[in-house]
């Protein structure tokens, strides 16, 4: 199944035309509005890429807990 998403919206111009691989190995700071100082102050959590942001435990439970309170209201 193919999947396509405009990801332009939420990465920076010099991520734009990368693959979803390249974007996810790409770091934090790749995502607009995350600077480099956003991306030293999670790499205390082991988070150094995009990737690794979207992979983070504590970040998906969070993500989890808000959608399913998103759902009930």
């Amino acid at each position: 199944m193919t999947v396509t998403a405009d990801l332009d919206k939420v990465l920076d111009k010099a991520y734009e035309n990368l693959t979803l691989t390249e974007v996810l190995d790409a770091p934090v700071a790749a995502l607009s509005g995350l600077t480099d100082a956003h991306g030293e102050a999670l790499s205390a959590l082991r988070i150094k890429t995009v990737g690794d942001l979207g992979r983070n435990k504590y970040i998906r439970w969070a993500v989890a807990m808000a959608d399913l309170q998103d759902r009930t209201n």
